[in-house]
């Protein structure tokens, strides 16, 4: 079989990464459109990542945030993204650098995909794309009042909808890959 010299592999995913930056840029910009929402899994060692101490300590590896309902300040980045949560009804300012995005859903329409990390933060060489979060991060604050607010994967429930559940397509690139 001949070499990929080329690295497809590598092309697809930042072309994936682009559709994320563009969607992300988007909802910063007009607020999320009908019943869109999203979830965003990360590595939380990853270079760049951005997040408390106390958000560092109990998501030491991946973690699962929703924006939906609860978020506020995205800003979207050539190379990351910033969004406000709220955590135990504790803010928290996060910055995720969109390498470190592992996968991408919009559960409103069955649309999500996920990306291979070929090495952490700590140089460990890894397949993140198609491990599940250590666990949900837990949004109690509910702020209906404010427009544009996130929270973080609140519920058992929530997993069902996870990237690989379902009948929704989810893009991975092991199904573009010759073996």
């Amino acid at each position: 079989m001949p070499e990929d010299l080329i690295r497809y592999d590598l092309l697809t995913q930042a072309a994936l990464r682009g559709v994320m930056r563009t969607v992300l840029a988007d909802v910063a910009k007009k607020g999320l459109p009908g019943g869109h929402h999203f979830k965003i899994t990360f590595m939380t060692a990853a270079a760049g990542v951005q997040l408390s101490e106390r958000m560092r300590a109990q998501y030491p590896q991946t973690m699962t945030i929703i924006l939906q309902h609860q978020f506020w300040d995205l800003a979207v980045h050539d190379e990351a993204f910033d969004v406000g949560l709220s955590f135990g009804g504790i803010p928290e300012q996060l910055t995720v650098p969109f390498e470190a995005v592992t996968a991408f859903f919009d559960p409103a329409v069955q649309f999500g995909f996920q990306f291979e990390i070929a090495e952490t933060a700590t140089g460990d060489a890894a397949d993140t794309a198609t491990k599940a979060p250590e666990k949900p991060a837990e949004s109690v604050s509910r702020r209906a009042a404010e427009p544009k607010k996130a929270d973080a994967l609140p519920t058992p429930e929530a997993k069902e909808e996870a990237p690989n559940a379902g009948s929704g397509e989810v893009v991975s690139l092991d199904r573009f890959r010759k073996k």
